[in-house]
């Protein structure tokens, strides 16, 4: 039987909030809120697989009205029994097909959430989703890595990720699908616990095409949050593609 809430149910939300991680200190989040919340305006935003809240959250507490899709009632429940939780509204569903009410000035889709969607057609369709929901001039802003293929030597597809206390994490790839996947390896009290969760990558030029497919335009592509400049070394992007104004 599959699982309603993905692979992201109670076991991965429990420990999901890690405060060691550096997404989750000040100058990862700082800067994604800030640009998030001008882009907002006065108006609503949209958060894609929204979580725990580490990004809407914050945003919202900044006066920004939040409104989240997301598959985990686990991760949900999270959010909402967080200080301003409440604030937020959560419709829990797919972030390709689910709509809500209303529309928004910017949309948003951070820390390479687009890859949880593994296939190129749901990908697509999460930005048709997308710009069915913001109003005219509004924004669609994904987070996610450039996918990391010049670091494989030829005949590897393994990449390690992190190793640490307690916890190995390390990539697997499959270049003829754009397929991968994370290899989670937790130790606790001389036990091991494995979980495996699979993705898609996308490269920049691809999420292009689905914008424009979409019937929305790329504005800016930044390496990262403080708008550092896009470059071919650079690592991760943040891209914002805008809907074409009244």
């Amino acid at each position: 039987m599959k699982d309603p809430d993905g692979h992201f149910g109670e076991r991965v939300a429990a420990g999901y909030d890690d405060p060691s991680d550096p997404i989750f200190a000040p100058q990862a989040v700082d800067p994604a809120v800030g640009l998030l919340a001008e882009l907002a305006g006065s108006g609503r935003a949209l958060e894609l697989a929204i979580g725990t809240g580490r990004i809407g959250l914050p945003l919202s507490l900044r006066g920004v009205p939040v409104h989240g899709i997301e598959l985990s009632r686990a991760m949900a429940a999270r959010l909402r029994a967080k200080p301003g939780g409440e604030a937020i509204a959560v419709t829990i569903g797919d972030m390709a097909t689910t709509r809500v009410e209303g529309t928004f000035t910017v949309a948003y889709l951070v820390f390479n959430t687009i890859n949880n969607l593994t296939t190129q057609q749901a990908q697509a369709a999460c930005f048709r989703n997308v710009a069915g929901h913001l109003a005219p001039g509004g924004c669609f802003v994904i987070e996610t890595s450039v996918p990391p293929l010049r670091q494989l030597p030829p005949g590897q597809d393994i990449l390690g990720y992190r190793a640490g206390p307690g916890r190995i994490v390390s990539y697997s790839f499959d270049h003829a699908t754009q397929q991968y996947r994370g290899h989670y390896v937790e130790f606790a009290d001389g036990t091991g616990q494995y979980l495996t969760i699979p993705f898609r990558y996308v490269w920049p030029a691809e999420l292009d095409l689905m914008a424009q497919l979409a019937g929305l335009r790329l504005r800016d592509r930044w390496a990262g949050w403080s708008r550092e400049p896009f470059t071919s070394d650079s690592r991760s992007h943040v891209s914002v593609w805008e809907k074409p104004g009244a």
